[in-house]
Order: structure tokens, then C-alpha cells, then sequence
């Protein structure tokens, strides 16, 4: 026989349009290993999606699972054979369990005892028997989100409203909450009608017919192709955004793209404000001229056909004109108000119940962004821009505009700093501070927006840490690991060389003066150094640096963010010279026996030296450790190395005269002292016995 297409198609009310495409990926993902574990192999699976069903066509299906053939191990040979050398109960028991015979079995050697093995013949079941267990397939796709109807104790994303299930063109027949499969589904909910697929194959050209695109990838392709022939028609420029783009496509079964207009007087808005308007209220495709400047014009995609399309303008006008007439009023009043004076009002939003108000998180941000800016040699006027863009970072919550659209958070500061005359340098700051707000956004460009971004995610850092808010797992509702790790991307963007720790502890100083912290100074900073070591690793990882490599860089001291990376990078380098692996084996024997000093503390007491080695490796150990740290703090990491490299001839020296494990227990315990010398020398630079190398 040959094989078949299979179709399972599940049609629901309308489901949110960020479900969409998670969901139909899952059901495609679990339908493939539902084969996978079956035995049932296939041409492909695609997947097909709309607001209102979940699709996959499984083309080139088998008619039958295939035949297993497997070798069960039964009891030892000792075990399996009695006293009469017949057949044990053991063995006997183990045949019958199998489904086979005494007669089935064979010994075979396992690991040097042997075994009673026999071979076990499944064989496989047609098709059609196993395909109704894709029920509980389709009940395992997760939602963020599930919702209850009717009597039905079925919980799902949305309620069930047809299912389609066909083995070429056979009904699969099984049913979820009362809803029983058929080949009936229907198009488009306006355009098409209720209509019955003949054969599995024929599934898209069948929707198709009705009005619905089943496939989203064509869909978005439509709609891009419509917008860009707009642009091109209008001389316009309008940019896509892809995150609209993919929630509008999965809000429309046909898509058919048209533009309307507004009034120009909006324009006198800032463009953020009428942007933000019409992508996050209404889905909209702002429209630009080519210089870049917005235009009083909007594209919109409808659910439809081109029929009575100037209908659809008229109304989506409509509505745009209320959004954007609120929007207006909402800037126009924020604009009568002094804005430096509504800081007063941020003594009434509270931060947190156990951190105070927005104003007293602010205070706590401004006495730490000058402190930055100190540690990073600004000038009197840079203090005072910074001391003045923290004082005002966050009061643009209180007005309107931002109430309104707090995505705008920043950006509305920003403007309203520039309209009441404040410095282009303080309502930059005001607007950057956030940056980065996620994982490849830009980061501040000014030094005065870096001290008060640095100081803002810090004050987050060390007050979450204080009172025992610590991300577990999964769970960072504050998002303290992006936080951290825009504070390491800042330092670095800003070559930053104080230390980052010394900045940590600051923060909590001004925490504790405040008496907001619940735990001891010494835990915090204890599970903070964990936590950021966490965020190194990503960074350093995103930098090429091997993870080898990292965990030798992580093991050293960390406040140094610049410095951290630079030896990462240069060890990377060092990875492919010949002498690098002789350096790292001299380094690693010291380090090694060093472990096993029992005081790690212990003085070296020269008096006990009995060889030159010692004095001579004592000597240059001594003489190295301060000009290794003197050339780390000021960056100079290739020099560092070298004078690090300078001391792997007198350890091989020393190990090839010197006996570490002596008899005499004070020689032995005084060259192990002289050991963790030498390996403190060493692991200021990397722990360099993680590093891997590779034959």
C-alpha cells in the first residue's frame, strides 16, 4: 500500500495573536515526536496556523509502524541454570514474560559473566490504530494562557469549535469536549462558507478557496509585498517593523493592506508619541517621507478582500483621529506644568513596599551617579548635569503622556527636559538611562547618561538583593540578570577602570544608611559576586571567549570589567602559540600541590630552605607578585603575562631539584607555604587548570 497525507487541523475561537505561532510550532514539534516514538516515518510535516485554528499536513505517512526487533537481557547464567543443569523458575519466568519459550533463549557474555539474552519480534500496527492518541497530543500544547467553557472541565487557550482529522481520506476518528472529528472546516468568517475537505492533500487549496491562507509564511509575505508596492506607488518610506508584522499576521486569515490619513495639526506631537499610538493601539505602519519625517498617513491591514475598502479607511480614520486627539491633549497638558517641579509628586508613587517611594529611589540614584562620575574623573560641570539628570530621570512618570503609553518612559522625559530648557546633556541622560532595556539594544552614548544608568540598575541590584528579592530560576520579575549584565556592557562601553565591586559596596552603604537592607553587608555582596559572575559568563561567552577560558577568567578577581575581558581575549591568543601549553602545565604543578597546604595562611620561613631552587623561585615569586598587579591594574595585560611567563623556567627548575613532599614535616609544610605563595602569583592572573587542550 502506498503511504498517505495526514491532516489534523483544530479549529477554535480566536486566539490572542502572540499564542499564535508558539502554539502552532508546538503542535508540529509534538506531532513529530509523537512519530518519533511510534515508529512511523514520514516525508514532512508542515505546519499551518490563522487566529482561529492550528494545522499540520503530514505528507508521505506509512500505512503500518514498522517491525521491532529487540534483545531482552534476562538473569545471570549462574542464576538461570539450577543444580540439574535444567532450565531455573528464574529463567523460565523470564520467557514467559517475554512472550517466548525456554527454547527462544541463549547465553551471551556481558562484562565477563554471562546472561540469558533472547530475541523479542514486535510487530508493528497499522496506521490507523494509533492515530486517535493524537488527541492528547493536541491537549498537551502549553498556553500561557487557558480558559474554561461551558460544562466542559477541558481547559484550553480557547474553546474547540471543529476538528479535522484525515488519513488520507479517512475521518481519524476521536473527539475533545464533545467536539467529534469530520472533514468539515470553515473559511474565512465573513468571505467563506462551512466546506468539506476531500483528502488530506488538498487542505490548502481548499482554505484557499474560502477566503484563508493557511500557510503564515505566505500570508506575511503578502502583506510585505502589499506595503512595499504602497511605498513605491506613494514615494513613501514605510518601515516594518517585524514585531508588528508577525502579531498582524497572526491577527488575519486574508490579508489586504490599505493606508488612510490624518489630520497634519497632530504632527505637532512628538513623532514617538503619534508612532507609538498607532503601532501599539491600533497596529499601524507609520508612513515617512524620504528625509525620514513622518507624514499624516497610516497603513493598516485588513481581515478581507478589496471590496468596500474605502469603508474600512473611513472607520480606521476614525478611531485614529480619538487616539491621536487624546494624545494631543495629553502633550499639551504636560506642557502647561513645570516639569522639574512635579518631582515633588514621586514622593506618592511607591517603589516598593519595603524601599519607599520613586523619590527616595531617585534620591539614592543621584548620590550614586555622582559618586561614578567621580570614580571616572568627570569634570565639576559633568557632575552637576549628572546630579541634575538623575534628579528628573524619573519624573516624566507622573505626567499624562507616559500614564498613557509607559513604553514611552524616558522618551516623554526627555522632551519635556528640552521644552522647559534643561541641558541637551541632562534630557539625554533622561531617555538613556534605561539603555539597555533588553539584549542587543544600544547603550548610552554620553557619559553623563552612563553614570545615571549604571547608578539606577545598581540601586535595583543591591535594594532586590538587601531585602531578599533574589531571581530563582526562571523567575526574575525585576529583571535583575538583564540589569547586571547592561551594567558590565556600560563599563565596558565606557572603558571603564575603577573597580565594579567598590561600586556595589557603595550602594549598599547608601541602602544601609537608609536602613533598607534586612541582610548583613557581607551576604549581599556574598550572593551578589555569584550572580554577577553568571552575568560575566554570558558576556565573556558573547565575546568568542572559549568557556574553558572563561572559567579560568571567572576564577580571578572581578571588579575590573575591562580588564576581565582583555585577558579573556588574550588568553584566546595565547591558545594557539606553541610555548602556551608548557606555560599552562608549569603553572597547573604549582597550583595542584598547592591544594594540599593545610594553612594556607602560613608564613614561608626562609630559614628552611635547602636548595638554591627555593631561594631563587622565592625570590623571583616575590619580586614578580607586585609588578604583576601594578601591570594588571593599569591594563597592561600582555606585559603582565610576560612577567607572569618569566617564572616557568625556575618552577621547572624547582621541580626537577626540589622534593615539595619532604620527610622532614616543617620542610615539607614550609615549601608547601612557598607553593600557595607562588600559586596567589599565578591565579591573579587566571586559574589556568581549567584551561582544556585539545589533541
Amino acid at each position: 500500500m502506498s503511504n498517505r497525507t495526514l491532516l489534523l487541523e483544530i479549529g477554535l475561537e480566536e486566539m490572542p495573536a502572540r499564542f499564535v505561532t508558539n502554539a502552532m510550532n508546538q503542535l508540529k514539534q509534538r506531532v513529530e515526536k509523537w512519530f518519533e516514538s511510534h515508529r512511523l516515518s514520514y516525508s514532512k510535516v508542515e505546519a499551518y496556523s490563522t487566529p482561529r485554528r492550528l494545522a499540520v499536513v503530514v505528507d508521505g505517512l506509512v500505512e503500518k509502524q514498522e517491525d521491532m526487533e529487540e534483545e531482552a537481557k534476562g538473569p545471570s547464567k549462574k542464576i538461570a541454570i539450577d543444580d540439574a543443569g535444567e532450565w531455573s523458575k528464574a529463567a523460565q519466568g523470564f520467557a514467559r514474560g517475554q512472550g517466548a519459550t525456554v527454547n527462544d533463549l541463549y547465553f551471551k557474555e556481558l562484562k565477563g559473566e554471562e546472561y540469558v539474552f533472547l530475541k523479542k519480534h514486535t510487530s508493528g500496527e497499522a496506521v490507523q490504530s494509533l492515530l486517535p492518541e493524537l488527541k492528547e497530543v493536541i491537549l498537551s500544547i502549553p498556553f500561557p494562557k487557558n480558559m474554561k467553557w461551558g460544562t466542559n472541565d477541558l481547559r484550553f487557550v480557547r474553546p474547540v469549535k471543529w476538528i479535522v482529522a484525515l488519513f488520507g481520506e479517512e475521518v481519524v476518528p476521536f473527539d475533545i469536549a464533545g467536539i467529534h472529528t469530520n472533514r468539515v472546516t470553515y473559511g474565512h468568517r465573513f468571505l467563506g462558507s462551512k466546506v468539506e475537505v476531500k483528502e488530506a492533500d488538498h487542505y490548502v487549496q481548499t482554505l484557499l478557496k474560502e477566503f484563508v491562507i493557511v500557510d503564515p509564511l505566505e500570508r506575511k509575505k503578502a502583506i510585505r509585498t502589499q506595503i512595499e508596492r504602497m511605498a513605491e506607488e506613494e514615494n513613501w518610506s514605510i518601515f516594518i517593523d517585524e514585531d508588528l508584522l508577525e502579531e498582524v499576521n497572526n491577527l488575519v486569515e486574508y490579508p489586504t493592506a490599505l493606508y488612510g490619513s490624518f489630520d497634519e495639526r497632530f504632527l505637532t506631537v512628538p513623532d514617538d508619541v503619534l508612532i507609538t499610538s498607532m503601532r501599539e493601539h491600533q497596529r499601524y505602519f507609520p508612513v515617512k517621507n524620504g528625509a525620514g519625517e513622518l507624514l499624516p498617513y497610516f497603513v493598516t491591514v485588513r481581515n478581507g478582500d478589496h471590496r468596500h475598502l474605502e469603508n474600512v479607511q473611513k472607520g480606521n480614520e476614525k478611531v485614529l483621529r480619538a487616539r491621536l486627539a487624546d494624545s494631543e491633549f495629553f502633550y499639551q497638558e504636560d506642557l502647561r506644568k513645570n516639569f522639574a517641579s512635579l518631582f515633588d509628586r514621586l514622593e506618592a508613587i511607591v517603589y516598593h513596599e519595603e524601599l519607599g517611594s520613586v523619590a527616595d529611589k531617585v534620591r539614592r540614584v543621584k548620590d550614586l551617579a555622582v559618586k561614578l562620575a567621580d570614580k571616572a574623573g568627570a569634570t565639576e560641570v559633568e557632575k552637576q548635569q549628572t546630579e541634575r539628570a538623575a534628579r528628573l530621570s524619573k519624573v516624566d512618570l507622573v505626567t499624562h503622556m507616559v500614564n498613557e503609553f509607559p513604553e514611552l518612559e524616558g522618551r516623554m522625559g526627555e522632551e519635556y527636559a528640552l521644552k522647559a530648557g534643561e541641558h541637551v546633556n541632562v534630557a539625554q541622560a533622561i531617555r538613556e538611562h534605561y539603555l539597555p532595556k533588553q539584549s542587543g539594544d544600544p547603550l548610552p552614548q554620553s557619559s553623563i547618561s552612563a553614570y545615571v544608568a549604571v547608578a539606577d540598575k545598581l540601586d535595583t541590584l543591591v535594594t532586590s538583593f538587601g531585602i531578599g528579592n533574589i531571581p530563582t530560576g526562571s523567575q526574575d520579575p525585576h529583571g535583575l540578570r538583564r540589569q547586571t549584565a547592561g551594567i558590565l556592557q556600560i563599563f565596558l562601553s565606557e572603558a571603564w577602570s575603577f573597580d565594579l565591586f567598590t561600586c556595589i559596596e557603595e550602594a549598599i552603604d547608601l541602602a544601609a544608611e537608609r536602613d533598607l537592607l534586612k541582610r548583613s553587608k557581607q551576604e549581599i555582596i556574598r550572593d551578589l559576586t555569584d550572580f554577577v559572575k553568571l552575568r560575566y559568563k554570558s558576556i565573556l561567552q558573547d565575546q568568542g571567549i572559549r568557556y574553558d577560558v572563561v572559567d579560568a577568567i571567572l576564577k580571578t578577581q572581578l571588579g575590573r570589567v575591562t580588564i576581565v575581558v582583555r585577558k579573556g581575549k588574550f588568553l584566546m591568543e595565547q591558545l594557539s602559540t606553541p610555548s602556551f601549553k608548557n606555560d599552562v602545565e608549569a603553572f597547573s604543578r604549582v597550583t595542584n600541590i598547592a591544594k594540599k597546604a593545610e594553612d594556607k595562611k602560613a608564613m614561608v620561613d626562609k630559614g628552611l630552605f635547602q636548595e638554591k631552587q627555593e631561594k631563587e623561585l622565592q625570590t623571583l615569586a616575590e619580586e614578580k607578585q607586585d609588578k604583576l598587579l601594578t601591570l594588571l591594574n593599569e591594563s597592561r595585560i600582555e606585559e603582565a603575562y610576560d612577567e607572569l611567563k618569566s617564572l616557568e623556567p625556575a618552577i621547572h627548575d624547582y621541580f626537577d631539584h626540589v622534593m615539595v613532599m619532604a620527610d622532614d614535616p616543617k620542610v615539607k609544610q614550609n615549601r608547601l607555604s612557598q607553593m600557595v605563595l607562588v600559586a596567589k602569583t599565578i591565579t591573579s592572573f587566571a586559574d589556568f587548570q581549567t584551561i582544556v587542550f585539545h589533541s
